[in-house]
């Protein structure tokens, strides 16, 4: 495979009390961020009203139950809230970096 081919390592984005993101050169000059420590999430409910609340713990997730011994938040996680148990919906190892919150 040719450089631009080969995937990168997984970002692992994990339940901490500061946000970080890491940013990384891409093919044709572009910049990728990735979202590696977060804690908060943006809750939208029912009506469409979002909400931004912080992540209290990481619950569950159908994907890799080893993921939530180490807290590690990916697509499809169940995290716990304060407003609730919310389902993540965002990638937040490849979006999300921007604004600083994963969307549930």
């Amino acid at each position: 495979k040719k450089r631009a081919e080969l995937a990168g390592f997984p970002a692992n984005t994990k339940l901490e009390k500061e946000r970080k993101v890491k940013v990384s050169r891409v093919r044709g000059g572009e910049v990728k961020y990735s979202l590696l420590t977060a804690n908060q999430v943006n809750v939208s409910d029912k009506k469409g009203k979002a909400t931004k609340t912080e992540i209290l713990n990481v619950v569950g997730n159908p994907a890799n139950p080893h993921l939530v011994r180490r807290n590690i938040i990916t697509k499809g996680a169940i995290v716990e809230t304060k407003l609730g148990k919310v389902r993540i919906t965002s990638r937040p190892g490849q979006e999300a970096a921007l604004n600083g919150v994963l969307v549930a």
